[in-house]
């Protein structure tokens, strides 16, 4: 069984087959085969649910924090990062329905396509039992949203890394860039140089995921120093 029905499965969240299979079906598959439904009204109220799901949780778990940083961390959890890589922890890429063109480019491990599809399984749950989206809403993302509070500026490691830079008055930030492979299945590597010193690169199919690995790698490796985020 995939990794995601495995935990509808723990949760006791139920998902229609027919949302279900909606959901997974992205408009590259609807494309290839007569037009048919795709998964994107499904996104829509998906986007929508996790949204509110995040922010009660935020409200509630944080009644300190300013509007500012709330809506922060709400931004960066509910981002195409954060959901790609809920999506890729539990095997969604496995599940979606992809045309051609996009099996041949890896579309299965894209993170606009993972966060895209994860948006529409909530967004099917809800239509299915809302009580079961909230709780799975809550499981998959209560873990992130306590990560961003952690790291100071949500999951966004990039803006993470700059103000850890900063914060500590480190010097100057910047990155630089490398590409590797054929036009279809490129891979893309980002050192992150501040000042004179470079860091543990990072790697991905696209330069804002390579980017955003070679920030966490950085901050990490700062913050394991005893570099602090500004609080």
């Amino acid at each position: 069984m995939p990794a995601f029905l495995e935990l509808l499965e723990g949760l006791d969240v139920r998902i229609e087959p027919e949302l279900l299979d909606l959901a997974l079906t992205h408009r590259s598959y609807s494309y290839e085969h007569g037009q048919i439904p795709n998964n994107e009204r499904l996104e829509f109220l998906g986007d929508a649910v996790l949204s509110i799901v995040v922010t009660e949780y935020l409200y509630r778990a944080y009644p300190d924090f300013p509007e500012g940083r709330l809506a922060k961390l709400r931004a960066a959890v509910v981002s195409a990062v954060s959901l790609g890589d809920v999506a890729r922890a539990h095997d969604v890429g496995a599940m979606v329905k992809l045309g051609k063109g996009e099996i041949s480019t890896h579309g299965a491990d894209k993170t606009s396509i993972l966060a895209d599809t994860m948006e529409a399984l909530i967004g099917a749950a809800y239509i299915t039992d809302t009580a079961g989206a909230r709780r799975l809403v809550d499981a998959v993302f209560r873990p992130v949203v306590d990560e961003a509070v952690e790291l100071g500026s949500g999951l966004d490691w990039k803006t993470a890394l700059q103000e850890l830079v900063a914060a500590n008055g480190l010097g100057s930030l910047g990155y630089e860039m490398s590409e590797s492979g054929p036009d279809h299945d490129k891979t893309f590597t980002a050192w992150v140089v501040i000042g004179e010193r470079g860091f543990q690169p990072g790697s991905g199919h696209s330069k804002k995921h390579a980017e955003q690995i070679a920030a966490e790698n950085a901050a990490r490796a700062l913050e394991a120093e005893g570099y602090q985020f500004e609080a």
